[in-house]
């Protein structure tokens, strides 16, 4: 009788949980507001979600780097952290969904008198039980507890997209900072190689000076030149400095002070090719758009928890064991004892606390909308200012290449002109000092077109195609 009474109350108990209703509004992924397509542009290569970054980056020198800035970066392990605490925190709503079941035991011994009476004998009492028992458990009519449970779902799920996040923004940094590093070392190379030239036409502009065949003139503008030299290189040994500082910031581990050599500055060497695509993808590649959306999905499911109050809270409670005065023999079919109990409670005046709830849930919703919605925008704003750069990027070097072409030449015929006197040394001067600067532009603009093919690839959510998403 006891089973049949017990698995009576189990099927009824999942028949109420499979008819609960949901009070949360329909979720419905809002309009993105932006163009169906991204500005023109070459579409020649990959996909950048489908691109590992172990595929994208070509230099075995980078790849390292960022291998090991997964590993140490404090900041990203500080996200992998969060994570386990909002998972944990999922599993702890989750189980309010279920039934618990406690067991329990007692044992007493009492003595005292028999009755109130002055005279009456003292006894001794004793009280033995054992219970399994199932303690107070709403029964989710309205959907409260399954809303609160997706509430922390989502927030669960949000914190992986924030590590996603964190983890392609460092990819990207630590790319950004290497060609930055890069970069300063080769300029450092250029000036030390025009210091060097500059320091013998110096001392050739001596022994001219010193012989009676110029004037004190080409000396000095030759010594001039020489100083902003010095002042280009220390500048750029600075930046040097500054840059590997933040790149072992980045890494999260030392390095040394000269990085190996690796592949040369120029974006196809480096780089795979990238197709944009459209910006529909953007919704399911970017993580921080994820991100976004599921703050919304959460703050929709907290409309049906503060809607949920409008209606009684109903719990059960139930118990079955064995209770006896005496320890032998407890568990005995004349001993066994059972309780199942049940209650309501709904407020009848709370003075609009209810109704305040429900506009609060509400209005977090709508801020979480807007938020969406803007995630959306500057994601499309990031990828269309990428695919503009990317596109100029190769015009700018392929112009400043042809430059330094013409800079070189110039200043061959200017050294020829001078040999015969054709012109005056500063020509000389003013032709190396403008191949210097075409040059040392030439590599700046390499480096920063690196740098936007890598902000283009975490804009596009590069390798995201390839995480593992959590189901639960």
């Amino acid at each position: 009788m006891h089973k049949r009474m017990l698995g009576r109350a189990g099927v009824a108990l999942l028949a109420c949980q499979l008819c609960a209703c949901n009070l949360a509004p329909t979720y419905e992924r809002p309009d993105a507001p932006v163009p169906a397509t991204f500005p023109p542009t070459a579409a020649d290569g990959r996909a950048a979600p489908s691109i590992p970054w172990q595929t994208y980056f070509h230099d075995p020198v980078l790849r390292d780097l960022i291998g090991q800035s997964l590993a140490y970066n404090r900041d990203l392990a500080g996200a992998a952290a969060r994570i386990e605490q909002a998972r944990a925190q999922f599993r702890i709503q989750r189980s309010q969904r279920l039934p618990g079941l406690d067991a329990s035991a007692s044992g007493q011994r009492q003595r005292g008198p028999l009755s109130p009476a002055d005279n009456a004998p003292r006894v001794t009492l004793e009280s033995y039980g054992v219970q399994v028992g199932i303690p107070s458990y709403e029964l989710d009519f309205w959907g409260r507890v399954a809303n609160l449970s997706e509430v922390a779902r989502r927030q669960y799920l949000a914190t992986v997209e924030a590590r996603n996040t964190a983890e392609l923004s460092l990819v990207a940094n630590v790319a950004a900072s290497y060609y930055a590093v890069r970069a300063s070392q080769e300029g450092i190379v250029l000036a030390e190689r025009s210091l060097t030239s500059r320091n013998e036409t110096l001392e050739l502009a001596q022994l001219r000076m010193d012989a009676g065949l110029t004037s004190s003139i080409d000396f000095n503008q030759s010594y001039a030149l020489v100083t902003q030299t010095e002042l280009q290189l220390a500048q750029l040994r600075r930046t040097q400095g500054q840059a590997l500082q933040l790149l072992q910031f980045l890494v999260g581990t030392p390095l040394p002070a000269t990085l190996p050599a690796g592949l040369p500055l120029d974006p196809d060497a480096q780089l795979t090719r990238l197709d944009p695509g459209l910006p529909s993808a953007l919704l399911e590649a970017r993580p921080d758009v994820r991100l976004a959306e599921h703050q919304l999905r959460a703050a929709n499911a907290n409309i049906g928890v503060a809607r949920a109050l409008y209606f009684p809270i109903i719990a059960l409670t139930g118990a079955g064991g064995y209770a006896s005065t005496e320890l032998s023999g407890l568990v005995s079919d004349s001993n066994r004892v059972w309780s199942f109990g049940a209650g309501a409670v709904l407020p009848l005046l709370d003075w609009g606390a209810r109704r305040a709830r429900v506009d609060a849930a509400n209005a977090g919703r709508d801020e979480r909308e807007v938020a969406y919605q803007s995630t959306v925008q500057n994601a499309f704003r990031e990828v269309a200012s990428g695919l503009v750069a990317a596109e100029q990027n190769d015009l700018q070097i392929a112009a400043q290449v042809r430059a330094v072409e013409v800079q070189q030449a110039l200043v061959v015929t200017a050294h020829d002109r001078y040999d015969v006197g054709l012109t005056p040394y500063l020509e000389v001067l003013d032709a190396e000092r403008n191949h210097f600067a075409a040059e040392q532009n030439l590599l700046q603009l390499r480096a920063a077109a690196l740098q936007d093919a890598v902000n283009l690839y975490a804009a596009l959510g590069g390798g995201q195609d390839l995480r593992e998403r959590p189901v639960d």
